[in-house]
């Protein structure tokens, strides 16, 4: 199976390397005949170089491809919604798009689809920070800004960066089946598909049917106690049994350590809150456990790329645009013309 992943100066690494590495890991379990072809198309058939500084060598440029892919991703890149590409790039795209039996994006990848007509009518996701952007530029396509991916027909989408690994298991899957993508995202230590949208994170997400008692009693009691510091002694002691124990049977379960545990139900719930209430950043703090904001200020940026002020700011442009004096809920599409003025000045990306 043919695979052509389109790159670009200014590419982000991760948006190459997680497909890469998925499609990698599946020929592991494929007859040699079955198995994925990847090409990197470039813009120029030069090496690019990725947002990080890493240079990708690529062979083949847009106007020598002449293979017919069976699948064809679009990489993302911080700046490249700011990217004007060339008409003929444009044209090769739409050729592509047409004849391959599937195509798609990862991260912010969906604006060179845009610029090239692929989403018009089509529902759609991209990066949180880029969404409203999409929706503004692309006015046609119904935007999801709450999706970890999102299939319309034969155009696949995904959010940002990881979400594209999402993507790739869930491709290998309809080829192949869910086993063989299981047995790659437990290689890779990803989670076979993450339930909901890009606002859940919750790590209780990865527990399986057989796996949930230690695990959902762990929930419960942090939920029920997510003010205060705890410690494994207290978490062992909610289900019954020794430090030693607990951590085994909870690394085992939750494929994660019990610290992460904790606080990504903290992070959780701290999202919730600045999504919901307008309690200041140091009450939010307190109320889900972290030691004061700046630590929940670096927790952010260290998990989510981002600071609880942006985060919240984020959420109330997106759950409470108006239309007709109505609040539009987060689930629902979003289409430019539906976004108030407060969208007109929109930050680069």
């Amino acid at each position: 199976m043919k695979v052509a992943i389109v790159v670009f100066d200014g590419v982000m690494a991760l948006d190459v390397a997680g497909p890469l590495d998925v499609f990698a890991e599946a020929n592991a379990f494929l007859p040699r005949d079955q198995q994925y072809e990847i090409t990197l198309v470039g813009m120029h058939s030069e090496s690019v170089r990725c947002s990080n500084g890493l240079e990708l060598k690529v062979g083949i440029d847009y106007l020598q491809y002449e293979d017919q892919p069976d699948l064809l991703l679009v990489a993302g890149g911080p700046r490249l919604p700011d990217l004007c590409p060339p008409n003929s790039f444009l044209q090769w795209l739409r050729t592509q798009a047409e004849s391959c039996a599937r195509f798609g994006s990862v991260c912010n990848g969906a604006f060179l689809l845009g610029h090239a007509g692929l989403l018009d009518g089509k529902e759609v996701t991209a990066h949180w920070h880029d969404v409203d952007r999409l929706a503004l530029q692309f006015p046609d396509a119904y935007v999801q800004p709450d999706k970890i991916f999102v299939r319309d027909g034969n155009l696949f989408t995904s959010a940002g960066v990881a979400a594209g690994v999402d993507l790739c298991l869930a491709l290998v899957s309809e080829d192949w089946g869910h086993e063989i993508a299981l047995r790659i995202a437990k290689r890779l230590i990803v989670y076979i598909r993450r339930e909901g949208g890009q606002s859940q994170y919750s790590p209780y997400l990865a527990v399986g049917p057989k796996e949930e008692t230690v695990v959902a009693k762990v929930l419960r009691y942090v939920t029920d106690n997510i003010s205060e510091q705890l410690s494994i002694e207290q978490l062992a002691d909610a289900v019954g049994v020794s430090r030693r124990t607990f951590s085994r049977i909870f690394a085992k379960h939750a494929n994660m350590t019990p610290s992460a545990f904790v606080e990504q139900i903290r992070i959780d719930f701290s999202r919730k809150l600045l999504g919901e209430t307008d309690l200041p950043l140091k009450t939010v703090a307190y109320r889900c456990g972290f030691h004061s904001s700046s630590q929940m200020r670096a927790i952010f940026a260290r998990r989510l790329d981002t600071n609880p002020s942006e985060y919240r700011q984020r959420v109330r442009r997106q759950t409470s645009a108006k239309s007709g004096g109505e609040f539009r809920d987060a689930s629902t599409p979003m289409r430019a013309q539906n976004l108030t003025s407060k969208f007109s000045e929109v930050r680069a990306a």
